[in-house]
């Protein structure tokens, strides 16, 4: 974490000066003799999106324009994410302070690698996760997967639970094939039909039909078979969230602000989305975001809330799976000192 005192030296010794010739400060409220505020600190950070810079991460840009991270002392930087796995990499290594990841990838990756990285805050209170085809392509049901091809960054949300997702839907996973493909070329892979579908959260339909110019896309969603799986989560370091727990509750309340405001306008979403980001389209980001909302506050949950009796739901499914050992606990993956409650 990098912390810059913003101390203006010559207003300190004005101040110090002050006290000294008249007593202290109180007089005039604490500004000193010549009227100058004592500066606050102001916190870098340095932020990861979940997937690139889609839609559904433009929450964090809202933040940004809305003055909501410099209200709550922060300096941040956003920079997009490629996929869970490298955004927890780079948080548990502190090249990134806070990133965007899916929590049952992050179950699977903490239990598996024992990453020093935790929860803090939940983005999507219902999983996003998808597999994603165009009429065409022969596939409509999961068991139409078989046999056939699919595009994703390694490491992914999609391809991590990709093999627990078979199972619920009675498929097997030895018949599909992963190709290796960068995130931002995944719509065009799909449209050339150079894959047969890829890896995509629900809300990238918009942005899939337009690469694909027009042609109905197929969703597969993975919330269809585990309806009780969590979406993306706040992710920080376990470092940092028991050293520093006030500013991980002070940036996450920041955050979840952004997110609030960005569902509740998604139109104004998609505009300063494409300030920040100038090559993407307003009105697919704004489409994202409209389709994401019912999975941020779903069945009335606060947002950004981490429910405990959930988080055990959600590993007892990963490990009847076989995916996670049955006796990881939800503290093991989430701090519940510092993350939002229902």
């Amino acid at each position: 974490m990098k912390v810059t005192w913003l101390t203006r030296v010559a207003g300190v010794a004005v101040l110090a000066l002050a006290a000294t010739a008249c007593g202290g400060a109180e007089s005039d409220g604490g500004t000193g003799a010549a009227g100058v505020t004592a500066p606050e600190a102001v916190e870098k950070v340095e932020y990861l999106t979940s997937f690139n810079t889609f839609g559904r991460d433009a929450y964090a840009y809202v933040a940004q324009e809305k003055g909501y991270f410099k209200d709550a002392g922060f300096d941040v930087s956003i920079k997009p994410g490629s996929g869970t796995v490298d955004v927890m990499k780079l948080v548990a290594s502190g090249r990134a302070d806070f990133g965007i990841g899916d929590f049952t990838t992050t179950l699977i990756t903490v239990a598996k690698e024992k990453l020093p990285v935790t929860a803090v805050g939940m983005v999507q209170q219902k999983s996003l996760a998808a597999i994603v085809s165009l009429d065409g392509h022969g596939i409509r049901t999961p068991k139409d997967l078989e046999g056939k091809t699919i595009g994703d960054q390694p490491g992914s949300t999609n391809q991590v639970t990709f093999p627990v997702y078979a199972k619920a839907a009675g498929i097997d996973p030895a018949k599909v094939k992963f190709i290796p493909s960068a995130p931002p070329a995944l719509p065009q892979l799909l449209a050339r039909g150079t894959v047969d579908a890829i890896g995509q959260f629900v809300v990238g339909k918009p942005l899939i039909e337009k690469a694909a110019q027009g042609r109905t896309a197929v969703i597969l969603p993975y919330g269809d078979v585990l309806p009780d799986l969590y979406g993306n989560a706040l992710l920080a370091s376990t470092k940092l969230a028991k050293e520093k727990p006030e500013l991980v509750k002070k940036f996450t309340a920041a955050l979840m602000k952004g997110l609030e405001y960005s569902i509740a306008n998604p139109d104004e979403t998609g505009e300063i989305l494409k300030k920040y980001q100038p090559t993407q389209d307003p009105a697919i980001a704004s489409a994202e975001v409209k389709a994401m909302a019912p999975y941020v506050a779903a069945d009335g949950d606060k947002i950004g809330a981490i429910d405990q009796v959930r988080v055990a739901a959600n590993i007892k499914i990963l490990s009847e799976a076989g995916a996670i050992p049955a006796e990881f606990t939800p503290e093991q993956v989430v701090d519940f000192a510092v993350a939002p409650q229902g």
